[in-house]
C-alpha cells in the first residue's frame, strides 16, 4: 500500500528571525563564556588592574593631563573652526582663484595624515626658517597642528551648513537693505552654525584623540597629556594599568559629547 509523506514544515518570517537572533545570542554567550575560562585572570589583574600604580597617578592625570589635553583640543577646535569659515566661505566664493585655493587646501591636509603634520610643524617649520618659533612654544605648536587638520575637513562641514540655509533667508535680508556681507554673517551664518552643531561635536571627539599626537612634538612634565603620561608611567613600572587609566580618562571626556552629538542629531532630525 502506498503511503504518502506529509509536506514539510516551513517557518514563518517570525519564526527564522527567532531562530537568528536565537543563533547570535547563543554565540555571543559562548563567545563571553570561553573568554571567561580562558583568560588569566591572575595574570591580567596584574596587568591592568593593579590599584596602588592607579592610585598614584591622582591627581595628577586629572589636573595635568586631562587638563593639557583639553587644552590642546579646545584650542585647536577653535583655530580649525575659524580656518574653516574662512574656506567655506571661499569654496562658494564667486572668484574662481578663492574656490581653486580652498579646495587644494582642503584636498592636501584631508589627504595627508595628522602624524606627518606635527612632525612638519615640530621639525620642518624650524628647519626650514631658522631662528623663528612659533608663538605659543608647545602649545602653539599644537594647536597650529591640530587646527590646520581640522580646518579641512570642518570647511566641507561649514560649506554644507551654509548651502542648507534655504535662499530665502539671505534675499529677505537683502530686500530689508542689508549687504550681501552683512545679510551672511547677521543671518546665514547664525544658522548654519546651528545645523553643523552635531557634525562639529563629532569632529570635536575627533579631535581630542588627535590630540594625542602631541607626543612627537616633545613636551615637558608639566605638558604632557593623557596619552604621554599614561605611556611614560607604563613604560617606568612595566604595567599597562596607566594606560588603562588615561583610556578611561579619555572616554570620560569623550562619551559625553558623543552622547551630545546623537541627541542633538535626533532633535534636528525630529524637527524636520
Amino acid at each position: 500500500m502506498a503511503t504518502t509523506s506529509a509536506p514539510a514544515r516551513r517557518l514563518t518570517r517570525r519564526q527564522r528571525r527567532r531562530v537568528s537572533l536565537g543563533l547570535q545570542y547563543a554565540l555571543l554567550v559562548a563567545l563571553v563564556l570561553a573568554f571567561a575560562f580562558l583568560a588569566d585572570w591572575g595574570t591580567l589583574k596584574e596587568n591592568f588592574g593593579n590599584t596602588d600604580l592607579a592610585r598614584e597617578m591622582f591627581p595628577d592625570v586629572i589636573t595635568t593631563a586631562m587638563v593639557n589635553t583639553v587644552k590642546y583640543t579646545v584650542f585647536g577646535f577653535l583655530l580649525g573652526l575659524l580656518l574653516g569659515l574662512v574656506l567655506a566661505l571661499m569654496r562658494l566664493s564667486q572668484i574662481r582663484a578663492y574656490r581653486a585655493l580652498a579646495g587644494l587646501y582642503i584636498e592636501i591636509f584631508r589627504g595627508l595624515p595628522a602624524l606627518i603634520i606635527f612632525i612638519f610643524i615640530g621639525y620642518g617649520v624650524p628647519f626650514a626658517f631658522p631662528g623663528w618659533q612659533i608663538p605659543g612654544g608647545l602649545t602653539g605648536q599644537v594647536t597650529l597642528a591640530l587646527g590646520l587638520v581640522s580646518g579641512a575637513y570642518m570647511a566641507e562641514t561649514v560649506r554644507a551648513g551654509l548651502q542648507a540655509v534655504p535662499r530665502g533667508q539671505t534675499e529677505a535680508a537683502r530686500s530689508l537693505g542689508m549687504s550681501s556681507g552683512r545679510a551672511m554673517v547677521s543671518i546665514v551664518i547664525p544658522q548654519a552654525f546651528r545645523i553643523i552643531i552635531p557634525p562639529l561635536t563629532n569632529e570635536l571627539v575627533l579631535l581630542l584623540k588627535d590630540s594625542s599626537l602631541v607626543y612627537v612634538l616633545g613636551m615637558t612634565l608639566e605638558q604632557q597629556d593623557l596619552t604621554k603620561y599614561g605611556r611614560e608611567i607604563t613604560q617606568a613600572n612595566f604595567n599597562s594599568t596607566p594606560l588603562l587609566v588615561a583610556g578611561i580618562c579619555y572616554l570620560v571626556l569623550t562619551v559625553p559629547l558623543s552622547y551630545l552629538a546623537r541627541r542633538l542629531e535626533a532633535r534636528q532630525a525630529k524637527a524636520r
